[in-house]
């Protein structure tokens, strides 16, 4: 389906972030919201590609649109299935990062708590691909003040990608509603649809 969204957000995060918010208010406001998909994954990565992999299944052909840890599920999906992704601080090789994270995790949208354990690390490791190299299918979205993630890791990784780096920021991504009708565009949705929305106003 041209012009269709699948949303993955990050790492204990939700539906209901602030990024994943003002897309769906963008996509209703253009009468699309049955072209986008934003499901709650679960905390386990095997689980979650699952729950990817029956959305790309409905969609038909989405652009893939990953924030964080969900920047990494993005990346492996659209290298599976030849899919664009649009990445927005994401994650690069997660699993080795995530050895001072074991234990008892909570959701910080849903206030669920969960076990991050040495099954999730290894499940994470398994679907780690090379490094992309198609600028016309990626967009790499940068800020470099995110306080999670050192954006010099995603800018080496992604450099054969579309990268677009921007000073200062965060990791959640200040200035999001503002660039979203460049994903829209990205995502094959004509601007004359959009033209009229105020992003600035979201």
């Amino acid at each position: 389906m041209s012009g269709s969204i699948l949303y993955i957000h990050g790492f204990n995060s939700a539906p209901a972030s602030q990024k994943a918010t003002q897309l769906s208010q963008v996509m209703e406001r253009l009468g699309l919201s049955d072209q986008l998909r934003v499901p709650a994954l679960h905390h386990h990565p095997r689980e979650a590609i699952g729950q990817l992999e029956q959305a790309i299944a409905e969609l038909g052909r989405p652009l893939l649109v990953g924030s964080s840890l969900g920047g990494y599920y993005a990346t492996h999906l659209a290298e599976r299935h030849g899919l664009k992704a649009l990445l927005i601080n994401p994650a690069v090789s997660p699993h080795r990062m995530f050895d001072g994270f074991l234990g008892t995790q909570k959701n910080l949208y849903t206030d669920e708590t969960w076990e991050l354990t040495h099954d999730h690390v290894t499940a994470l490791a398994e679907l780690e691909v090379p490094a992309p190299q198609d600028p016309h299918r990626y967009q790499v979205w940068l800020q470099t003040g995110d306080e999670t993630l050192d954006y010099r890791l995603a800018q080496q990784y992604y450099r054969a990608c579309a990268l677009r780096i921007q000073a200062g920021g965060d990791h959640g991504f200040q200035g999001f509603a503002e660039r979203l009708a460049a994903m829209l565009s990205f995502a094959g949705i004509g601007a004359d649809k959009y033209q009229a929305i105020d992003f600035t106003a979201l």
